[in-house]
């Protein structure tokens, strides 16, 4: 199975692989706000609307009022002329207060627009099977809700609103334009074709180097919280060189993609910058020629240049923006790819259900919570519902398996587990111990042979019922930002005060939870780093006791705990154990001796079962592995 991360490195930087279609994935969100997206679109038309109405006064000022005043002053003409000035000022002014109200709408509509794409990505990622975090690292992801969708923000709140301004801004003075002159027309167009190419001959290559550095990032990402979770780990191996090297490996990474992204993306402002003055001044020589000869007014030469500057402004803003644009596209071409990942299928049709039972031995289903439990068997070929009561016998029957298509991990496993009964499994890493526990919750589904609950093919369960008949202690405990209460209550959302206590009590973490500042209230963070890794297992091992299981899973649920807390929770764990299936995965031999049968596997293969003293008298692998003439590793 490839490991997590698993991305290879200098990838060569490649183009969005359809940016037609993320550009308008990203507009179906906007749309859906179309009360709102219609307020922005006329505040930006009327914004664009009075900035070109405006100027084309500047016209009638100088030719009408300012000449004639200059040669012959006149009250009469005075008092005109400062009304077209009071006209402008106020077009301006409403124009300001448009540009400001469509700026706010935009806001508004981006951040909605990121909360419902934030929304999808944590639906999506809830519903992604156990493989999809196996291979991706937690930093990467991580990437996407941050980096990614920042970029998204930027484009949204900024560069969406400029380019549909710019475009009306475009399309309504090359309309003037041609009114006043269409000889000046044709040569702004001559430069517009020039800058047109540039944008796109540099914005091409612009483009798949930002997308290479969103990958790159995402990897520096997972890494610094690779090294942040084992900081311990590698000062204990004295690794911290090693570290160094690796983050400046990946570091260089991301600053050559950013280099090359940002490289072609700053030098286009610049240049377009320089190409609208040359315009401008290419424009202002023709027409002043223009107005010398008597083609065209002074007026029009000064409203003419005015919208030479408006129009090749829109063009330098979208330039401006293009940075920002192709980072957004990129990044919203791996949240797509997120949301658009295959959710965890489940063909199931098995539920549990509570039931109760009468003086005749019938179960009968009921909404009320009993605290007894039975699967609700529907049968397809006659109609019928038959209900089973969850008694937590699991069966393996030739199960063959890999995560690998190339590799199998399990090969022709065959076992079987009865209610009440203990088994355990012993082997060296990588035996198959913990797979097996994966397949029993359907983390993954077995290719060949069938795993069957209470004699039912679990395919045919639902999962979320399935794993609601099981608990798991994992080796690596998690625990959650809240209090000691709710991390216990997390194994049983609906346990009271009393059954959380009864539970840390049996678990024996009621001792040292009392001593806790605030006991049961004390809050944990940062994976309850103010505790112990014992005490953080004792509350793992509580929060299996409290969901109260027919089937229990222990994958080394006492590695992280001393000798002398072994004993003592053993007791507990006897009670807990009672008329349940329990799976154990343990190096420690000395807590599987009670065990009713131990497995031992080798290579994905069963080569060993029995008891204790079965497997002692067999002298095998087991009885080596006891005497301590072989090691597990």
């Amino acid at each position: 199975m490839p490991g997590p991360g698993s991305h290879g490195r200098g990838m060569p930087p490649s183009k969005p692989q359809n940016t037609k279609a993320t550009i308008k994935r990203i507009l179906s969100y906007l749309t859906e706000k179309k009360l709102l997206l219609f307020i922005v679109a006329i505040g930006i038309l009327f914004s664009a609307s009075v900035n070109i109405i405006g100027t084309s006064l500047l016209k009638k000022v100088i030719d009408d009022y300012l000449t004639p005043l200059v040669k012959n002053y006149n009250n009469q003409l005075m008092t005109e002329f400062l009304k077209v000035l009071l006209i402008m000022l106020v077009i301006y002014v409403l124009g300001a207060i448009s540009t400001l109200l469509y700026s706010r709408l935009m806001l508004r509509l981006s951040t909605r627009t990121l909360y419902r794409i934030r929304t999808e990505m944590f639906e999506k990622m809830e519903s992604l099977p156990i493989k999809y975090f196996d291979t991706h690292t937690h930093g990467e992801l991580m990437s996407r809700y941050t980096n990614d969708t920042d970029a998204i923000r930027e484009m949204l709140s900024n560069s969406v609103a400029n380019f549909f301004s710019s475009a009306v801004t475009v399309v309504g003075v090359f309309s003037m334009m041609l009114i006043f002159s269409w000889q000046l027309t044709i040569l702004v167009i001559c430069m517009l074709f020039i800058m047109v190419n540039v944008i796109k001959k540099i914005g091409s290559k612009s483009g798949a180097y930002f997308k290479n550095q969103q990958m790159q990032l995402g990897k520096v990402n997972g890494y610094i919280e690779e090294m942040m979770e084992g900081q311990k780990v590698v000062k204990v191996f004295c690794h911290e060189e090693e570290s160094k090297e690796k983050f400046s490996e990946l570091n260089e990474a991301l600053c050559s993609a950013s280099t090359n992204a940002n490289t072609f993306a700053n030098i286009l402002m610049p240049i377009m910058g320089n190409l609208s003055h040359v315009l401008y001044a290419i424009t202002a020589m023709s027409g002043g020629l223009m107005a010398i000869n008597g083609m065209i007014s002074l007026g029009t030469v000064v409203a003419f240049l005015q919208y030479t500057r408006s129009f090749s402004q829109p063009i330098t803003q979208i330039s401006q923006q293009f940075n920002s644009v192709l980072s957004a596209l990129a990044g919203a071409e791996r949240i797509f790819n997120l949301i658009d990942e295959k959710s965890e299928t489940d063909e199931g049709y098995v539920t549990l259900v509570n039931v109760v039972i009468d003086g005749d031995g019938e179960i009968k289903e009921t909404k009320e919570r009993t605290g007894i439990w039975a699967w609700k068997h529907p049968h397809k070929t006659d109609g019928t519902t038959t209900y089973k009561k969850v008694e937590g016998k699991v069966e393996f029957d030739q199960v063959i398996f890999g995560y690998d298509e190339n590799k199998t991990v399990l090969n022709n496993i065959s076992l079987y587990a009865k209610p009440g009964q203990k088994i355990a499994f012993v082997g060296s890493t990588g035996a198959g111990k913990t797979t097996i526990t994966n397949l029993i919750n359907r983390f993954y589904d077995v290719p060949d042979g069938k795993i069957r609950y209470d004699g039912i093919n679990i395919n045919k369960i639902k999962k979320d019922d399935l794993r609601k008949s099981l608990s798991m202690v994992l080796q690596d405990t998690h625990l959650f930002t809240g209090t000691v209460m709710e991390n216990i209550r997390y194994g049983k959302l609906d346990a009271t005060e009393e059954d959380v206590i009864r539970a840390a009590k049996l678990a024996n973490a009621d001792s040292f939870i009392c001593h806790l500042p605030q006991g049961y209230e004390t809050m944990l963070t940062s994976d309850g780093t103010n505790l112990s890794q014992g005490q953080r297992q004792l509350l793992a091992i509580a929060r299996a006791a409290v969901a109260d299981p027919p089937v229990l899973i222990l994958d080394e649920a006492t590695s992280s705990i001393d000798t002398r807390t072994e004993s003592l929770i053993e007791k507990g764990m006897d009670s807990l154990m009672k008329g349940r299936t329990v799976f154990v995965i343990a190096h420690r031999l000395s807590t599987v001796r009670n065990s009713h049968a131990i497995i031992v596997l080798e290579n994905g293969e069963i080569i060993e079962r029995g008891s204790h003293n079965e497997l002692i008298e067999l002298a095998g692998k087991y009885y080596q592995l006891y005497t301590g003439m072989f090691e597990l590793n």
